[in-house]
């Protein structure tokens, strides 16, 4: 079963080079502060991700909608 179309997995995306750099500049943050996700999760292994990485997750929610959250790639 593709980790990519299961409902209960959300949507993982990986950040481009400048996507990376605004959002560490907007949220006022390094690297180091960003919550991790190791590089063999199932919800990341159809990205190509490396270590390094910054992956954005959108998970759904009853309550709020649609929530973005932030995860660097580590070994």
């Amino acid at each position: 079963m593709s980790t990519k179309t299961h409902n209960l997995i959300p949507t993982h995306t990986l950040l481009t080079t400048d996507e990376k750099t605004k959002l560490l500049e907007s949220l006022g943050v390094s690297i180091k502060e960003i919550p991790k996700i190791k590089i063999n999760d199932s919800g990341i292994t159809d990205l190509d991700a490396k270590s390094g990485d910054i992956i954005k997750i959108i998970r759904s929610s009853r309550s709020a909608g649609e929530s973005e959250y932030y995860r660097v790639v580590i070994e």
